[in-house]
């Protein structure tokens, strides 16, 4: 992630929230979980975890089921050390390859002073969306598809 460090500005948490975009878009596990503290706590769902390791080792197995991953983030709100994030995200089950899923969700991400996140709480829900409802088809910019209030 982009090395921002608080106190954001909307710029700057803007920059931050395309720069985890971008990252994540990597399912890179190793580089993803570097832009966290060695201490970092996180809830995704009903999963606790802390630290690189269990971060890697999470990211890993998430992406061994989540095919064809493609990740939207949007600033939601900041304050301080503090982002909430809203995102969208596609991927093809590995369970069942002729599925395609969508997560709908919210994050709040707290700072520590170099720029590094050290708390991350997410909160998903997974909808069957099939080959016809994908937004993020490849070849597409994820940035540059609407998100209108009839794709909810």
């Amino acid at each position: 992630m982009a090395q921002q460090k608080p106190p954001f500005t909307l710029q700057t948490a803007h920059q931050k929230v395309k720069a985890a975009q971008a990252l994540w878009n990597t399912r890179n596990p190793s580089k993803v979980a570097q832009s966290y503290t060695p201490t970092s706590i996180w809830r995704n769902r009903s999963t606790f975890l802390r630290g690189h390791a269990g971060i890697e080792d999470f990211l890993t197995k998430k992406w061994g089921k989540e095919k064809e991953y493609r990740l939207r983030k949007e600033l939601f709100a900041h304050q301080e050390n503090r982002i909430a994030v809203q995102f969208w995200y596609e991927y093809r089950d590995a369970h069942d390859f002729m599925v395609w899923k969508r997560c709908y969700g919210i994050e709040h991400w707290t700072f520590a002073a170099d720029g590094k996140m050290e708390k991350r709480m997410m909160s998903g829900n997974d909808v069957v969306i099939g080959e016809q409802g994908r937004w993020f088809k490849d070849g597409v910019d994820v940035d540059g598809v609407a998100l209108g209030e009839k794709d909810f």
